[in-house]
């Protein structure tokens, strides 16, 4: 008799008497037989053979075995429960299994009579195969792509709530530091850059792109999140389609152009498409400053992305030029110091800079972006003279007129210490016609009438426009770029400036030029329109990753270049790199190939 305990509280012991065991090897006949038990239990031991489980390991002793036919085959024992109580009261019978030949072959004899005093929760059978499936899985989960996205920590520098706040939260909770590179890039995060870090890191007309020496704190084997490729230069897009609302109702309003009987529905229908343009464009933004706001900290500090923080605010006052008479005729006198209040405070903070001849003075930050800074004080002077204000349009008037003044000399003159601008920013030279072309109808509201004064300004526009267009190879050969957008807007305000001029000099001359600017403007900003359309859903290139916000705070460790290799033998890598960072677009090959002083003499 052998006595043999469950192991499992609440269970009592169970006595098994052993009949017989008999194993012949000649015959390869095995028998069991289970003799009654003092309890009834159910069928412990279930004979199954090894091709029934998948990657079962069915290796046992050779006398066990059995060759049916010549064919041999292993067998292996599976420990089963019946899946519900009920399968206890009738698995307590006397079974005596043969295994023969093939292994088949159960002989139930009757039951018996004894009956289990209570009920047992046995555990249930495993479905066959699924184990090996959930390990599985379990391997393969890890390596699914948005699961590695999920998991992936390398944004949380740039999170809002991912970031500081809930580094803080588990500082007080007490919990573990994160790994080092975290932590570096998390501090880092938390200061603002310097200026010259971002024209020591980056290059290109916008600059937008990393030199080959830099390093990047996000990851730059995949694609970013939405939002952290989504530019503050996308209000560019509100500036041109806004101000197009705004020439297509002078067009039907101007006493100059009443032969062309444009209706007033073409500006209902741009005036509303424009309303649900910076409404779309300044949710996702906004949703960017919820989320990603170090990402927005970042444009803010740099050097040409700071002057598209007013396209917003000057998208909305295109919008109040613009409204449609059938909409509403008079607007609050109170909207347009709501509308120019974010100027005011915006403008005391970079003209502060400009003057002060810090990191950001003017003679070092300069470019053509910086007339965004300056045209929307003549744009507030322009409607707040059309609601009947004086004060108020004319201080905005006087500010953009000395800032303009200083920075127009200072592109103008492009100073030693600047370098040549891009080739790949002269669509933005446009920007030098913007301001004289509004401040030119803002000065006539503000007078009364198109005087001298507005004709002076308006002159100097369209001289600069004429200026820039005979120049056809200027505006070839480069990539497109969202901010193209911005110098739609120009085009436009010469074209709606000319309407003034003509309505206060009219003529055939002055009629047809207006007629003239207005089509290039259209065919400009419609060119502008399909071509950001197919980047945007064809290409799917509109929105790359923005290296220029993704840059590291510190300057990387000297390197030997390329060329201090050749001596010693360089890699192929060596020379991928090199060919992959070598831009031939923009310098010759002669030039990238040139070594400076002070390296050429330690070669």
């Amino acid at each position: 008799m052998m006595k043999i305990s469950p192991g499992v509280s609440g269970f009592s012991r169970i006595l098994f008497r052993c009949g017989r065991f008999k194993m012949d090897r000649g015959e390869n006949q095995v028998s069991i037989e289970l003799q009654e038990s003092v309890e009834p239990v159910p069928a412990l031991f279930k004979l199954i053979t090894s091709n029934s489980v998948a990657d079962f390991d069915s290796i046992i002793p050779e006398s066990l075995s059995c060759q049916p036919n010549g064919h041999q085959r292993k067998l292996s024992v599976s420990i089963s429960m019946p899946s519900s109580p009920t399968g206890a009261s009738s698995a307590g019978s006397k079974n005596v299994l043969d295994v023969e030949g093939n292994g088949k072959g159960c002989k139930d004899e009757a039951p018996s009579k004894a009956k289990p005093k209570g009920v047992r929760f046995l555990s249930q059978p495993m479905p066959i195969g699924s184990a090996f499936g959930e390990a599985a899985n379990i391997r393969n989960i890890n390596q699914h792509p948005n699961i590695k996205k999920l998991k992936d920590k390398r944004f949380n520098s740039f999170k809002t709530w991912s970031g500081k706040l809930e580094r803080q939260i588990t500082n007080l909770r007490g919990g573990q530091s994160e790994s080092e590179s975290e932590e570096g890039s998390a501090q880092s995060s938390d200061r603002a850059l310097p200026v010259d870090r971002y024209f020591d890191a980056l290059e290109g007309p916008e600059l937008e792109t990393l030199r080959a020496s830099e390093e990047i704190v996000l990851p730059d084997d995949k694609t970013w999140p939405f939002l952290l490729r989504y530019p503050i230069s996308s209000f560019g897009i509100c500036l041109g389609v806004s101000s197009q609302a705004v020439m297509w109702k002078a067009l039907a309003t101007a006493t100059s152009t009443k032969f062309l009987h444009i209706s007033l529905t073409v500006n209902l229908i741009l005036w509303w498409i424009s309303i649900a343009l910076v409404a779309a464009v300044s949710t996702i933004y906004l949703t960017k400053v919820v989320l990603y706001f170090e990402a927005v900290r970042r444009e803010y500090y740099h050097p040409i992305r700071v002057n598209f923080f007013f396209a917003p605010w000057i998208s909305l006052l295109f919008l109040a030029l613009g409204l449609p008479p059938s909409v509403a005729t008079t607007l609050p006198v109170a909207l347009w110091y709501v509308l120019m209040t974010p100027f005011l405070f915006l403008e005391l903070k970079i003209y502060g800079q400009w003057m002060s001849g810090g990191q950001r003075r003017l003679s070092k930050v300069a470019n053509p972006t910086n007339h965004l800074s300056v045209v929307g004080n003549f744009v507030g002077a322009l409607l707040g003279a059309s609601m009947g204000l004086k004060e108020g349009p004319i201080f905005f008037f006087a500010v953009g007129l000395a800032h303009y003044t200083v920075l127009f000399v200072t592109l103008y003159q492009r100073l030693p210490t600047n370098e040549t601008l891009p080739k790949d920013l002269h669509p933005v030279f446009f920007l030098f016609v913007a301001a004289p072309s509004v401040a030119s109808m803002a000065w006539a509201n503000i007078q009364g009438s198109f005087d001298y004064g507005s004709r002076i300004a308006y002159f100097i526009a369209l001289f600069l426009y004429f200026s820039l267009a005979v120049r056809v190879n200027f505006f070839r050969g480069f990539k497109f770029s969202l901010a193209w957008w911005a110098y739609t807007f120009p085009m436009t305000g010469a074209a709606i400036a000319t309407m003034r001029y003509s309505s206060a000099v009219t003529n055939v001359v002055t009629q047809t030029l207006s007629v003239i600017l207005s089509v290039a403007a259209t065919l400009t900003v419609a060119a502008l329109l399909v071509t950001t359309i197919l980047h945007a859903f064809v290409l799917r290139d509109l929105f790359p990753n923005d290296i220029a916000i993704a840059i590291s705070d510190r300057k990387p460790k000297p390197q030997n270049k390329w060329f201090n290799l050749i001596r010693h033998g360089s890699s192929d890598h060596d020379i991928e790199t090199f060919l992959k960072f070598a831009n031939s677009d923009s310098k010759d090959i002669e030039a990238a190939l040139k070594i400076p002083t002070a390296e050429a003499t330690c070669v």
